[in-house]
């Protein structure tokens, strides 16, 4: 059986660090520091699985049209990998905002951290 691919997009410190259990699993990691890199990527070679963290976008930063940190990359897997699981990690507090990115595209499971990694286990 080959590998499965997982992206991690790691933007802040709370990501969880999970390489040993993606290995245990049989899976590849591949790590991103940015969002936009990751968009690349996924242009050229489609993961099974992307691991991101969700941040709300209270300022301008996302003001107006987009939800989050995560709009512009589920919009990019609408075209480019919609096969793709996508995985999010939230903080309790931003939890209530989550399940608007299901209008975009459809997530496949949300962890709110700190993560259960036999939760985790399961859907992988």
């Amino acid at each position: 059986m080959a590998k499965k691919i997982l992206y991690s997009v790691i933007e802040s410190r709370t990501h969880p660090y999970l390489t040993p259990l993606y290995n245990s699993l049989n899976i590849d990691e591949l790590c991103f520091k940015q969002m936009r890199k990751l968009i690349s990527k996924i242009k050229k070679k489609q993961p099974d699985y992307i691991a991101v963290e969700f941040f709300y976008g209270f300022g301008n930063n996302y003001a107006g049209v987009n939800i989050s940190n995560l709009d512009v990359m589920l919009y990019s897997l609408q075209r480019y990998s919609v096969t793709t699981k996508v995985i999010v990690f939230v903080a309790k507090d931003q939890r209530q905002y989550v399940d608007k990115l299901n209008d975009i595209m459809p997530l496949y499971a949300v962890f709110t951290l700190p993560l259960d990694q036999a939760e985790l286990t399961k859907v992988l």
